[in-house]
């Protein structure tokens, strides 16, 4: 696949478009606020998985609406001091699978929770466990156009509050530093660890790869591949209804939550991917931190598409931890 998008120069001056509504902030207060309300305390049961120098702890906390959401937190057996915390969020169609499946995080010293996305887990991997009982108006097959009239009614807000919230319970963990807690994801739980990161409170660091959900005009206008297809197809259907979902996709879209961002962050992008576009990942990176100083890199694979860095990244992620998070 040759590359598509714009050339390295042009994507390094990228400013794209903003579409941001005036009551950004005050709909994501009051969306938070009244799921914080209804909250309680994550239930943490020690599962016994085979392993003996990780431990595995079955996590159940409450999302949007105090919906259920189910975690794994693995961290190394017996650790005696608070641990640094990285939340991670998965792909699109993912569940959070089984806890044996990702141990790096715990091996290199840090408590991982990995996070279910509601209504998921049956597009690959080993599966889901957390239902989305929300519904919606008319939908393109997939999640991206759920809710789709009305930004309240939108599956993303459910699971971008799920993202605070899955913050919110780690810090509540035993031996879990609440001073000490990452986020990250690929492709869209990059997408989901950029909303978190714009909206929850002194994390300390943002590990963003190939992120979906962002610029989506953009991405739209350049790219026919799913999950953005779904909401071409979507519009192919709902003729004048681009300014209307438009309008409900920019509460969501991951540049504009970036631009709220303040803890260090790095960023990949795959200049051949055509799911998620190079462009689409610059509108981020661009906008993250805002006006401020906030220290962000990106890191640019070439030749890849949207596999982009697969596990080459982790080794550049645990050092951005301890130069920047520790």
């Amino acid at each position: 696949m040759p590359q598509f998008d714009l050339s390295v120069p042009e994507l390094e001056a990228y400013e794209p478009p903003v579409e941001e509504p005036a009551d950004f902030d005050e709909f994501w207060a009051a969306t938070l606020a009244e799921s914080r309300a209804l909250g309680a305390a994550p239930t943490v049961e020690r599962v016994d998985a085979g392993l003996t120098v990780v431990s595995v702890d079955d996590v159940t906390f409450p999302g949007f609406a105090g919906d259920p959401v189910r975690a794994w937190l693995t961290r190394p057996a017996d650790a005696p001091d608070p641990l640094p915390a990285v939340v991670e969020f998965v792909g699109y169609g993912g569940g959070r699978g089984l806890p044996q499946e990702r141990l790096a995080w715990a091996a290199a010293g840090y408590a991982h929770l990995l996070v279910d996305t509601r209504g998921q887990g049956s597009g690959w991997g080993s599966g889901g466990d957390t239902p989305d009982p929300h519904g919606s108006g008319p939908a393109s097959p997939g999640f991206v156009t759920r809710g789709i009239d009305d930004p309240a009614d939108h599956y993303y807000r459910r699971v971008f509050t799920d993202g605070v919230r899955a913050v919110d319970a780690v810090r509540g963990i035993d031996g879990v530093d609440p001073d000490r807690v990452s986020v990250a994801g690929i492709s869209q739980g990059g997408g989901i660890a950029l909303a978190v990161a714009g909206l929850a409170d002194g994390l300390r660091a943002a590990l963003v790869d190939v992120p979906f959900l962002c610029a989506f005009r953009r991405a739209v206008t350049i790219t026919g591949a799913d999950p953005y297809g779904e909401i071409t197809r979507y519009l192919s259907v709902h003729r004048g209804a681009e300014e209307r979902v438009f309008r409900t996709l920019s509460y969501l879209d991951g540049a504009n939550h970036a631009a709220r961002a303040t803890a260090p962050a790095v960023f990949s992008v795959a200049l051949m991917d055509e799911i998620c576009p190079p462009s689409t990942v610059y509108s981020a990176f661009h906008r993250y931190g805002g006006a401020g100083t906030v220290v962000k890199d990106i890191d640019v694979h070439p030749f890849n598409g949207h596999e982009g860095g697969q596990a080459f990244r982790f080794a550049r992620h645990v050092a951005w931890l301890a130069e920047h998070a520790a």
